[in-house]
């Protein structure tokens, strides 16, 4: 447990923002998590974990390829037809958006054991738990990152003592467009009723799901980089037997997408890390000239099936 989560045990809320006014929105962030008595899980795929999409955009025919401990992730643009029935390229998925969109839609396909994920007020809901409002902006944000999600190819390649091992295919079967909003005299339909997982990525989720706290999500639903430090902590703290040491160097071939120089990635990541750890109170991790050390923690969330509320 950090400075932060002892600072608010001891003192409270309201008290350890006086005490601590450069980390208020820290405090704010892992007072919100504390504060849940009864949190609810999401899941994600444990690829996911180790590897992830780019933070910021790419040219529309960029492959993006990330390498992870035993894991290597390739995405391929892809193509779909537009309202007009022009086929155009749409590039690989990125940022903040494209993170919860796949967190949402694997999450119902693992509490449902269904790959066909209802869309419609449900995701809107859960996009609003998550302190994000599906309108103007947002909507196009939103709707532009689920047309690159059904466009892309991926393939997970797993380095086993056996070989390699394969997930490879797009991520959802068939369409995944949102609706335009042109008559809001009426109640409006956002999203279309269903999506279908595909069959290989829907038995890879099955097969190997990572829990995740939804409180703790919506802490850091705006910031691409807590998210994946999160949810990687969330994999691997808990199944760690003894103090883990990992290299600058390995931190940046992971995390370090978009910096060039790992000076640069190590003047930012220490506020990464902060947030993260903000959201995840068991955690421990220390940051040192070498990298950082694991520590073994308990999981971010205990309950190992529930229902999405």
């Amino acid at each position: 447990m950090s400075n932060v989560h002892q600072l608010i045990l001891q003192h409270g809320h309201s008290e350890a923002r006086r005490l601590l006014p450069e980390g208020k929105q820290l405090i704010d962030m892992a007072a919100a998590v504390m504060a849940e008595d009864d949190p609810a899980l999401s899941f994600t795929y444990s690829g996911f974990c180790l590897t992830s999409f780019p933070h910021k955009k790419l040219g529309d025919s960029e492959r993006w390829e990330r390498h992870g401990h035993n894991v290597t992730l390739t995405i391929d643009p892809g193509s779909l037809p537009d309202a007009d029935g022009v086929t155009r390229v749409h590039g690989v998925p990125y940022g903040s958006r494209a993170r919860m969109i796949m967190l949402y839609l694997q999450t119902r396909a693992v509490q449902t054991n269904n790959p066909e994920v209802e869309l419609g007020a449900s995701m809107r809901d859960w996009l609003g738990r998550m302190g994000i409002s599906v309108g103007g902006k947002t909507l196009k944000e939103v709707r532009d990152q689920a047309d690159r999600i059904a466009a892309c190819n991926l393939t997970f390649t797993w380095r086993t003592e056996r070989g390699s091992g394969f997930v490879k295919g797009n991520i959802v079967k068939g369409g995944f467009r949102l609706q335009d909003l042109e008559d809001r005299s009426e109640q409006p339909r956002l999203w279309v009723d269903t999506v279908r997982l595909s069959d290989d990525f829907f038995q890879a989720l099955r097969d190997h799901p990572v829990p995740v706290n939804e409180k703790a999500l919506r802490q850091i639903a705006n910031n691409s980089a807590a998210i994946d430090l999160y949810t990687w902590l969330a994999y691997r703290l808990h199944v760690l037997s003894k103090p883990t040491p990992v290299t600058w160097a390995a931190m940046h071939q992971q995390f370090g997408a978009g910096y060039k120089l790992m000076r640069q990635f190590r003047a930012k990541f220490g506020a990464v890390l902060e947030a993260a750890l903000a959201v995840y109170p068991e955690a421990v991790v220390t940051m040192d000239d070498q990298g950082v050390t694991l520590y073994p923690s308990p999981p971010p969330i205990r309950e190992r099936v529930t229902a999405i509320r």
